[in-house]
């Protein structure tokens, strides 16, 4: 950021036709590919805007209420583009509230300010705090956020490792460690659609979660199943998957492991040894992060559909995800589908599914259909 607050670039701009008729105001970001992210068709000044982030934020955090409860008490309450607050995401993991500010035009202390207040008179939450992604910040030439919590409840400081709970299950929460702002809340609604597909179609014995970050699917497998093993190559993600696990021992029904290393490897080695499952799930990270690595990610997602198809026992549940904007579902279901022509295996739809309801799809904004997911049964 300038030295001299007078350099530094204006949050907001007007946006205009060639005829010079204006279009609305748009946050502006310097050095983005991104340069404006219109906020309303109408032109608003710094106050007005605001007012606006205020009201958006209130009733995307209403419309979330809903999908709150005793089993579930965490989820996200603002999802950027789809609820017209571009650049902002904010969850929710039990008593904590979490902020990132993606775009340049939300990075100054009127915004933040704007959030804590709102934040802590909707949710009454034990901390706020800001919490950076270093990819978005780099690109955006964002600034530093304290490391502090920007609010607090009480006069001494907050935990923050804490828990949070998804569909009945604890999970570990670090708000100084872990991938997104801690943790993934867009697959809650997919875990426990997966543990009742394993139970409807009796693939409860050994299953296999492949890419497992910190266990979502592998503990709700585990209600279910009589084994389960998650891979992942994260070390870290894996001990707090352990963490989690010793957190739900007493309702789970499986013995469950972690393996540490590469899922490709991994998967060549134990389909060639002939090992079989009952159910696999693959949620690997977006192999494709622009449109020009699309095809070799469409070779990465058939090669990891190809290996899990040869372990699964005749009539298992295969559950395959991609979290690619640039992958479309019919890339998704042609990889898949090659990928069974050329192992002679027999793939039946059972259903299509995306992210969690507390990330809202908006038809005319394609780039929130993001994650896919295909529940496959395999023959």
């Amino acid at each position: 950021m300038p030295a001299d607050a007078a350099e530094a670039p204006p949050a907001l701009l007007p946006v205009a036709d060639s005829r010079g008729l204006l279009l609305g105001t748009a946050l502006y970001s310097p050095s983005s590919q991104i340069a404006l992210r219109v906020i309303s068709r109408e032109a608003v000044d710094e106050a007005a805007w605001l007012e606006l982030l205020a009201a958006r934020l209130r009733k995307a955090i209403a419309q979330r209420r809903m999908l709150l409860n005793d089993q579930t008490d965490s989820c996200r309450l603002c999802f950027s583009e789809a609820d017209e607050l571009p650049g902002l995401v904010v969850d929710k993991y039990g008593d904590l509230a979490i902020f990132q500010l993606l775009t340049k035009g939300l990075d100054n202390a009127a915004v933040r300010e704007v959030c804590v207040n709102v934040l802590r008179e909707e949710l009454a939450p034990a901390a706020v705090l800001e919490r950076p992604d270093p990819r978005m910040r780099e690109l955006e030439g964002l600034s530093a956020p304290s490391t502090e919590p920007l609010w607090t409840a009480g006069k001494d400081a907050p935990a923050l490792n804490t828990q949070f709970r998804l569909n009945g299950l604890s999970f570990q929460y670090d708000a100084n460690a872990g991938q997104k702002t801690g943790a993934f809340l867009d697959q809650s609604a997919n875990y426990a659609a997966v543990q009742e597909w394993a139970r409807r179609l009796g693939a409860t014995g050994k299953a296999l979660d492949v890419c497992c970050y910190q266990g979502g699917f592998a503990l709700h497998l585990a209600r279910v199943c009589t084994s389960v093993t998650g891979i992942d190559a994260s070390h870290a993600s894996l001990e707090v998957a352990e963490r989690n696990l010793e957190s739900n021992r007493a309702q789970l029904a499986a013995q469950v492991d972690w393996v540490e290393g590469d899922a490709f490897q991994i998967l060549r080695e134990w389909s060639d040894a002939g090992q079989t499952f009952d159910t696999i799930v693959l949620d690997p990270p977006a192999f494709a992060k622009t449109q020009r690595a699309v095809e070799n990610a469409l070779r990465g997602y058939k090669e990891l559909n190809l290996r899990a198809m040869k372990m699964l026992r005749p009539g298992g549940l295969l559950v395959t995800c991609s979290c690619s904007h640039h992958v479309t579902w019919a890339d998704m279901e042609a990889s898949v589908a090659s990928a069974a022509v050329d192992i002679d295996k027999r793939v039946r739809l059972l259903e299509r599914r995306g992210a969690s309801p507390d990330h809202p799809v908006v038809l005319n904004l394609p780039e929130t259909e993001y994650l896919k997911c295909l529940v496959l049964q395999v023959e």
